[in-house]
């Protein structure tokens, strides 16, 4: 999840940040002499036909094909991604199991659960290369006497406390990211949490629950089918496949808001540096096709080309954002 220093200057204002170890300095002191030297396997933290298997499952052929070994995606299901992350931490760091990560798994869980979740995500795991951005949509039951951000706030208002939320679980981005639109606007939500983003979407679209943040990959064909009510999305700008929904900042008070999803490959952290670099200029090859390119729009990604160096700058940042956040909306969830 991608939130922007604005969004949380209030908070973030006093923030110098402590930039992480370049990569060479964390990795293992001798590269194999051929990489890779067999099939790789990448580990999805969610169910198949998720927002997040979905970009893997277009991203990965191409990569496979540059690399000239089998890529074979894992789907590892648990804990909010959590157990697939310290599954690829406490992996053979010798490039061949890699995580395809989000900010739940990798940077937020930590943040929420400290004492069961006992990993530090950007120490613990390489950040190789993003692959791909998206933005959520905050999405109504289809009878949702709401047909507007401004009308859903003023039911809000009417209604404190009353109106449910579904999430993809407490401590996620998108429980984050919904916490974050009440805090801006002053409103009160009850906060339902599932296991998956798909359950969240079946229910709302059965009028089970009001609200649900959602990301637009996934709830997209809901949407324009009429089948849930897409109240705004958390982007600036408006989504490609959801054009008549409008950005959530064109409505006081969000007008600051802007919040996006990453999915990103990482290494277990004592991985050769010259095999991260190698897979970051892969990923970056791949992502220049405009035939993927084109795939990934229609899924509701966006292409998120990032140096590495950047990329481990671009969630260190964002941790200490996250971090602010949590504490703001006094996040905890140890059971």
């Amino acid at each position: 999840m991608s939130l922007r220093r604005r969004q949380l200057a209030p908070l973030a204002a006093w923030m110098l940040g402590t930039p992480l170890l370049p990569p060479s300095a964390r990795a293992s002191t001798a590269a194999p002499d051929a990489w890779p030297a067999q099939p790789l396997t990448v580990v999805v933290p969610f169910s198949p036909g998720g927002s997040v298997d979905v970009a893997a499952r277009l991203v990965m052929p191409l990569l496979a094909e540059r690399l000239g070994q089998p890529v074979v995606i894992e789907n590892t299901v648990g804990a909010s991604g959590t157990i697939a992350t310290q599954r690829v931490i406490k992996a053979r760091p010798d490039g061949h199991t890699l995580l395809f990560g989000v900010a739940s798994c990798v940077l937020i869980a930590p943040l929420v659960s400290p004492q069961r979740f006992r990993y530090d995500g950007l120490r613990e795991l390489l950040p190789v290369a993003p692959v791909a951005a998206s933005a959520f949509v905050l999405a109504g039951r289809p009878d949702l006497p709401a047909t507007s951000a401004k009308e859903l706030i003023r039911l809000s208002r009417q209604q404190a406390g009353q109106l449910t939320i579904g999430t993809d679980g407490v401590g996620t981005s998108l429980h984050l990211a919904a916490e974050m639109l009440q805090q801006q606007a002053g409103l009160a939500w009850t906060h339902v949490p599932y296991k998956s983003g798909p359950q969240v979407l079946t229910e709302l679209a059965g009028s089970q629950i009001d609200l649900a943040l959602l990301p637009v990959a996934l709830a997209q064909s809901f949407v324009r089918e009429g089948k849930v009510r897409g109240l705004g999305v958390t982007s600036r700008r408006r989504a490609a496949t959801l054009p008549r929904t409008p950005s959530l900042s064109e409505t006081p008070p969000w007008q600051t808001y802007e919040v996006e999803a990453w999915q990103g490959l990482l290494l277990p952290a004592r991985t050769d540096a010259r095999i991260a670099g190698r897979l970051a200029r892969e990923v970056a090859a791949v992502l220049a096709d405009p035939a993927l390119v084109r795939k990934l729009a229609e899924a509701g990604f966006q292409p998120m080309a990032m140096a590495q160096d950047r990329f481990i700058a671009h969630l260190e940042h964002e941790r200490q954002l996250l971090e602010q956040a949590v504490r703001a909306a006094q996040i905890r969830s140890d059971g």
